[in-house]
């Protein structure tokens, strides 16, 4: 059980931050464009920092709140998409690019209908489709921003020969290591990362989603052999789980070993194991999310124990990525994860003592311990910025009332 007072605040803080949200629209060719930050010139069209996060958290407001205000904006908001198509943005990505873009536009055109979204989301996959060397779009071939990320992408958009296209080249990729499998997942980089965003459990799900869309066996063994050399590496067994960024260490002057949310720790992690849990004969992944949010619940978040531990609101490496497995866990109702509901109201609180509010709405800012000044500026996409904690907000806000408690709008790395 969640608190029906903090849902009702949730609802506020949302209704507040979409009111900043929507201030920050700017005119484009035919319709709305947002920066990322309010104090940039140029207008961001990326699902991971731009409008097409942005599109997807009005329609999520839309479903939620039945205000038509909201499906206006995300058809402007839309329109301005289909013109970033038609100009060729140049990167063809999930979270950067066209694949992306197409995710969001097809999420129009299923929602409300729009045949031109529908029709620009099918000609940005098509130029995707044309920018394929056979191997990959570029340095990346990870969830973010290269083959993994383009697989789950063309699913979300129904396009299943992509992503078969686009996760095949791992198959000769795959690096055998002593439990299993890993990729090089960004040309030259020594490292090999492990995680959702830019490692192994990030191709991982690709590799598992396409082996159930093909039905593709082979698919789902190399998913498992990637999940198996994870597992592997796990330092908080029996009862938690936490698996380092990255061996050998990545940039360790920069990045800490061990991280907590979805981009690369147990948050996003048990995404990809709630994933598996559902293919036949694997029992096993269900006690590892129950693992995984016990070291997010045991772990100290969402205080700020010190510099550079938890100082990020948003989805990607911040508190709205735990609430939105919290939310999870409480839909699927599995497991033996304890109060997920008190932890989901702890976040929720703690997320409505960092907002800023004002005249202007709601919104929230992050925390560079390694930059002067450190607070940064507020942003406005799903990764760092409002929109994605607008979305979590609004699904927590649903918890335990007699409104829709599932997804309004399906992300492409989460499973339903």
């Amino acid at each position: 059980m969640v608190s029906s007072v903090l849902q009702g605040r949730a609802e506020q803080l949302a209704t507040d931050a979409l009111s900043w949200l929507v201030d920050q629209a700017r005119p484009s060719t035919g319709g709305l464009a947002w920066p990322n930050r309010p104090s940039q010139d140029e207008s961001d069209p990326m699902l991971y920092s731009g409008a097409a996060g942005i599109v997807l958290t009005l329609l999520e407001a839309n479903g939620h709140f039945g205000d038509e205000r909201y499906a206006e904006l995300a058809l402007r908001g839309g329109r301005g998409l289909v013109a970033v198509v038609d100009d060729g943005w140049d990167n063809s990505s999930l979270y950067f690019g066209l694949t992306g873009i197409a995710v969001a536009l097809h999420a129009i055109h299923e929602q409300l209908g729009d045949r031109d979204a529908g029709a620009a989301a099918r000609r940005a996959l098509d130029t995707v489709r044309r920018r394929f060397d056979g191997h990959r779009w570029g340095p990346q071939v990870d969830l973010l921003g290269g083959n993994a990320g383009i697989a789950l992408g063309a699913l979300a958009v129904g396009d299943p020969d992509l992503a078969l296209a686009a996760v095949t080249p791992f198959v000769a990729t795959a690096e055998p290591t002593r439990h299993g499998v890993q990729w090089e997942t960004r040309e030259g980089r020594i490292a090999r990362q492990h995680h959702i965003s830019h490692g192994t459990l990030g191709v991982a799900a690709a590799l598992t989603a396409v082996a159930r869309a093909t039905n593709r066996s082979d698919l789902l063994e190399l998913a498992l052999a990637a999940t198996d050399d994870v597992v592997s590496r796990d330092e908080a067994g029996p009862d938690g789980f936490l698996v380092a960024h990255s061996d050998p260490p990545d940039r360790p002057e920069l990045i800490d070993r061990y991280n907590f949310g979805w981009c690369q720790g147990p948050a996003g992690d048990a995404q990809v194991f709630r994933l598996l849990q559902r293919e036949p004969g694997q029992p096993r992944f269900a006690r590892l999310v129950d693992r995984c949010w016990y070291t997010v619940t045991h772990c100290g978040l969402p205080r700020r124990l010190r510099p550079g531990f938890w100082d990020n609101n948003g989805h990607c490496c911040g508190t709205a990525g735990v609430l939105a497995l919290a939310c999870d866990l409480l839909v699927d109702e599995t497991g033996n994860n304890g109060d997920v509901g008190g932890f989901a109201d702890v976040l929720v609180a703690d997320l409505a003592d960092r907002a800023t509010r004002d005249a202007a709405g709601c919104r929230w800012s992050n925390v560079e311990h390694r930059a002067t000044p450190s607070v940064l500026e507020p942003r406005t996409g799903w990764a760092m910025g409002s929109a994605g904690i607008v979305r979590e907000l609004l699904r927590y806000a649903r918890i335990d009332t007699h409104r829709d408690p599932g997804y309004r709008v399906l992300w492409p790395d989460q499973p339903r």
